[in-house]
């Protein structure tokens, strides 16, 4: 029962309390590129997920079974920037097939996702923790759902601000990081949820 309480405490403070963008600060570059359309900044989510997840599962792998045992930690992050970078290609191969119009939509955007530094973050994070491979995948899936509900809400903001009269010189990019930044003070107000959660459940 104890670990099942440990898996909601890591789903809610992935969400919520350290969201990857909020609170860690990790992938802003999608989080203002591609979040001035719901539908785009969803599309966007939904691939960032499966290459999170997917990340998550290789470099444990790799890091565990390759890099430990012959001493070759020092080539984390470049193998990793790797495989990443390999698994970008893959979900970009994937989309131009499946669904050119997403593949269309995310344009330019998409290849970020290999320099998106949420997702090599997260892998790090993972082996930093000490999670094993179910627990690290499990907190990949829940920063990717953190990630995809900013990113959607963001985007659901910008576009009620594309509709209203802003000043010429808040315009564009200015009022999106003020919109960022207040977001971000919101998620703020889960502070301490996680701590609330370990008393509740009696967890270490």
């Amino acid at each position: 029962m104890e670990l099942f309480y440990q898996y909601i405490i890591v789903f809610i403070t992935a969400i919520f309390v350290n969201n990857v963008v909020l609170s860690q600060i990790l992938g802003i570059c999608p989080f203002l590129g591609v979040s001035k359309k719901v539908d785009t900044a969803l599309g966007m989510s939904a691939a960032v997920a499966f290459v999170l997840v997917l990340a998550t599962l290789v470099t444990f792998v790799l890091q565990k079974y390759v890099l430990d045992p012959n001493d070759l930690g020092y080539l984390q992050t470049i193998a990793f920037i790797l495989v990443i970078a390999a698994l970008v290609q893959m979900v970009e191969i994937i989309l131009k097939k499946v669904s050119p119009a997403l593949y269309q939509a995310l344009g330019v955007f998409l290849p970020l996702i290999t320099t998106n530094c949420a997702v090599l973050g997260v892998a790090i994070l993972v082996i930093q923790k000490d999670f094993d491979l179910l627990m690290g995948v499990w907190y990949a899936l829940s920063t990717a759902l953190g990630f995809g509900l900013a990113l959607t809400i963001f985007a659901g903001i910008r576009e009620q601000l594309s509709m209203m009269p802003i000043p010429k010189g808040m315009q564009g990019m200015s009022i999106a990081l003020v919109t960022a930044g207040l977001l971000a003070m919101a998620f703020m107000g889960f502070s301490g949820v996680d701590n609330g959660l370990k008393l509740l459940f009696q967890v270490g």
